[in-house]
């Protein structure tokens, strides 16, 4: 299952697997992000990693696809936050962070959940940003 679940910020959308996560479900995540997007020009994601088994095929493939048109637009993103105590998920949000700069990803822990929600609510400070460029 994926369900969307509250931010305390407009530009992040925060999000909960757990068990087997379908196509529709995956769609109503893809759905809130473009959301965001049209309405913030950085969005930031957060999600929960909690005995997630499986996507189905669908929701695999419709995942791969959608993940593949953001490649020209990383510019919208800011951070990702994954909040999880599965090992397993560790590399690969490291290679995400290294594959998919300037997104920012970071694996918290399940005890770090308040700290992962503050950082990824966090927006660049445009002012400096905007000096650096």
């Amino acid at each position: 299952m994926l369900e969307l679940i509250a931010a305390p910020a407009a530009h992040v959308v925060a999000m909960r697997a757990s068990g087997r996560v379908n196509a529709t479900e995956l769609q109503r995540a893809i759905d809130a992000i473009e959301h965001a997007k049209q309405a913030h020009a950085k969005v930031s994601l957060y999600a929960e990693v909690d005995a997630m088994r499986w996507l189905t095929a669908t929701a695999l493939l419709r995942d791969l696809g959608y993940g593949l048109t953001q490649l020209g637009q990383l510019s919208h993103f800011h951070r990702a936050a994954v909040v999880t105590d599965r090992h397993w998920i560790r590399p690969i949000a490291t290679l995400e962070n290294q594959l998919f700069r300037p997104f920012e990803v970071r694996v918290f822990t399940n005890a770090e959940k308040q700290s992962a929600m503050e950082w990824v609510c966090e927006l660049p400070n445009t002012a400096h940003s905007e000096a650096m460029a």
